[in-house]
């Protein structure tokens, strides 16, 4: 057996010099350092032995398949090296193409709002989405039990203030904003707040719990109904292009007085009539309105003193609308089939 483990490292060795290329070591190492190898066939005969052979001959099978191992290692870097010296790269030949991602639609029409307003002298102001009920109704004119609170179907999280009341709520519209705002920079303001709402909806096609809007307050000395209206002219040439109209109706908002919807010429058939706007010509877009007194005095700011306009639209009813979805739940289910297509 002395002989066999001698002739084998004889015979590897050999085979290893004469290697030329990874194809002809994997065969020796298949051959001889195998599970099912010739050294491993030797080794698992040493069992047979006796108690004195088996230790001078273990021994020995051990140092030879270190050294084989070792010299077939060295020899595998050499070769790889090689081998990779004759790959020849033609550095002039288009790379492969690399996919690329890109934004959401609603943070497409998010950016585009923002850098209207931005340039029209607003702050983009951002607040919490886990919101205190006082900020979310109370401080807009919606003190509990009223109802109005009705209205917005909400998720409450399990807080309570001192009387047993519910304190925390994820908030129903970013118009809690609003008021933070106003407490933190006074007047004059302009500001625009983007943000996530959330909503205790039975979720279909054109309803879903998680949803995107926008909405802008301008406050200042006499601050009337004709800012607003000019305000949302330029919204609405914006939105959907250079010929479109605005007409406003009146419509019950708690925290505006007075308030009013603001609705555009529909962009698809300039208000000739289609199956976007139900064939009326015109889509309901915006609310908007003069900012309540209460809402004013409750972010510090006196209503003797100072007037306000605000106005808010749904993000994803306008992704809706400018991209032709038909299922609002597309924009938040990550299906790439969808996205890709936009």
């Amino acid at each position: 057996m002395k002989n066999r483990l001698q002739a084998i490292r004889a015979e590897f060795l050999d085979k290893l010099k004469q290697a030329q290329n990874l194809d002809n070591l994997r065969e020796i190492e298949l051959k001889y350092l195998s599970r099912k190898g010739e050294l491993s066939e030797v080794m698992h005969n040493l069992k047979d032995l006796s108690l004195e052979l088996k230790k001078e001959l273990g021994e020995l099978a051990n140092n030879i398949k270190k050294e084989l191992e070792n010299s077939f290692e060295e020899t595998k870097k050499i070769i790889g090296i090689k081998d990779d010296n004759k790959v020849f790269v033609d550095i002039t030949l288009p790379g492969e193409k690399v996919d690329r991602g890109h934004l959401n639609p609603i943070t497409v029409i998010q950016r585009e709002m923002e850098d209207l307003f931005t340039s029209l002298g607003f702050i983009i102001a951002d607040g919490p989405e886990l919101e205190s009920d006082y900020f979310n109704f109370t401080a807009l004119n919606i003190p509990p039990l009223h109802p109005a609170r009705d209205m917005q179907d909400t998720f409450y999280v399990d807080s309570k203030n001192s009387d047993g009341t519910l304190d925390l709520v994820m908030r129903t519209h970013t118009s809690p904003v609003q008021v933070r705002t106003m407490k933190k920079f006074g007047a004059p303001l302009k500001a625009v707040i983007p943000g996530r709402c959330f909503r205790n909806e039975a979720t279909d096609a054109r309803h879903e719990h998680t949803f995107y809007q926008f909405e802008g307050i301008m406050i200042d000395k006499n601050i009337n109904f004709a800012n607003l209206k000019s305000l949302l002219e330029i919204v609405g040439k914006k939105l959907f292009g250079p010929n479109t109209k605005l007409r406003m109706r009146p419509k019950f908002y708690p925290f505006v007085e007075p308030g009013n919807n603001g609705e555009y010429t529909c962009f698809l058939c300039e208000g000739k009539g289609c199956r976007v706007c139900k064939n009326t010509g015109w889509l309901e877009i915006v609310g908007a309105g003069l900012v309540h007194p209460d809402v004013l005095r409750a972010g510090g700011i006196d209503p003797e003193q100072y007037s306000g306009l605000a106005f808010g639209f749904g993000l994803t009813r306008l992704a809706m609308l400018k991209y032709g979805v038909n299922d609002v739940r597309a924009f938040n289910s990550g299906d790439l089939k969808f996205l890709e297509q936009i």
